[in-house]
This record gives structure tokens, sequence and C-alpha cells, in this order.
């Protein structure tokens, strides 16, 4: 059965809750598609109005961080019930971001992923190699490793259903995309990897997106590639290419 093509944005931290409002309300009838899954990952404070102003559309409405423990003294984080209850079906864990700013481990990444899991949210996991990496010729070695430690005590039913996120940290907001042939060739190598890890029908079942400077005109290439299964989108989510980049045919 083909993939279904599952095409997010991200928002990082951008708009208001009342812009988050204006701008899914000028988005809806142009990511409107039944091909793909459209999904918004957008500020916690933004989930519940985007939660309505989306209501009657294709959009989900995802976050874009979410800690591994229930609940407790952690000052200013979202656990998962509180995704749950606001209705959110997915959840970016793992951005290059989060690693490099606010101390993010493949560990935490790992705990993250199996918190998803247990309350139902489908997991964003994102992994990509900076351009040190990419020169010294370890990108492969350094994302199997990434995708490896985040799956740890996932189960192969949990497994199918993720989402694995490839953005190579070279190319998010730089301008700079990674040829079609370098972001086919490292999603190629995950999907291998979850083959290794589980057996071919997970890694057959598993979406694996491309992030990194997506646009409206590099993404019908991109998304035509075997194993790209869609985008991680940033900047362009934010306005209303975004509707090109989802309905790229």
């Amino acid at each position: 059965m083909a993939r279904k093509k599952i095409i997010a944005g991200n928002w990082k931290m951008n708009m208001t809750p009342s812009e988050a409002v204006t701008l899914i309300k000028t988005l809806k009838p142009l990511v409107a598609t039944e091909d793909a899954d459209v999904v918004f990952c957008v500020p916690a404070i933004d989930i519940i109005p985007a939660m309505e102003a989306a209501k009657g559309s294709n959009i989900c409405i995802g976050a874009e961080n979410m800690y591994f423990e229930e609940k407790g003294a952690y000052t200013g984080e979202i656990s998962p019930n509180m995704l749950v209850d606001a209705g959110v079906k997915y959840v970016i864990i793992g951005h290059s971001e989060r690693r490099q700013y606010f101390a993010e481990t493949d560990e935490t990444v790992n705990k993250k992923v199996l918190k998803a899991f247990e309350h139902g949210i489908t997991p964003i996991i994102c992994c990509g190699e900076t351009l040190t990496q990419r020169e010294q010729g370890v990108t492969i070695d350094f994302i199997r490793q990434q995708v490896k430690i985040a799956l740890l005590g996932v189960s192969a039913e949990q497994a199918a259903t993720a989402v694995i996120a490839y953005e190579p940290i070279w190319a998010i907001g730089t301008g700079k995309v990674a040829t079609t042939e370098q972001a086919q060739e490292v999603c190629a190598a995950i999907r291998v990897c979850v083959g290794e890890i589980y057996d071919e029908a997970t890694a057959a079942a598993i979406r694996i997106q491309y992030g990194g400077s997506v646009s409206a005109s590099s993404a019908p290439e991109l998304f035509a590639q075997p194993d790209i299964d869609g985008g991680l989108v940033g900047g362009a989510a934010l306005k209303p290419d975004f509707g090109k980049i989802v309905n790229y045919k």
C-alpha cells in the first residue's frame, strides 16, 4: 500500500494566538486535499485557538514540543495529557533547534517518543547532521545513531505509525536546500535502518519527511522521490505558498 504523504508546518516561535487564527483562515482553502495529511505544529499558546480555527477542515494541529512526564514541578513544560486533552494528534520531537538551544539529547528524545506513543500522539522525530558532519562524510552514521536511539523500546507496531523528519541542520532557514539526490539518499538510509531494527514491513510503512528550506518550487521534485513522504516546512508554512507545497503535483 502506498504511503500517504504528510506535510507539516513547523511554525517555530512565530504567530500570536490572533495571528494564528488569521493565518489558518487564510490557509484553510489553500491546503484542502485528500492526497496528503496536513499538520500545523504551532506554539503551545496557539494550540487551542488553532484547533478552533481549523474545525471543519483537513488540518490537524500538532505541538512543537512535549515533556516526558505526566505532571509535576516542571515549570514551563507541556505534558502529553495537556496535548491530548486539547486534541493534539502530532508532536515534533528532537528538532535540531531544541537540541542546539535547549540541551535536548538523543536520550531525552527517546523518552519523549515513548511518552508520545503511550498517549496516542504521533511523534515527528527529527534527525539531521551539521555541515561539518556532512563534509567529513559521517552523515549516514550520525543519522543512524539518532534514529536508533530515538526508537529504543518502541515496538514495531508503534514505529510503523511514526514520522521521521530528516532535516540537514545546514539547510534549515539558510535558503540552502539539500539536492534531491542528497535528501533521497539519507531518507533511504533511514528506511534501511528502520528495517534493520524491525523488519521490511515496518520500514515500508514508516513515513519519512524531508525538511530544510522546502519551497513551492523544490517540493514537487523532493516529494516524488521513493523514500520521501512529504516535508517538515519552516518559514514557508507561514505564508500562502504553503498551499502550493501541500498541493505540489
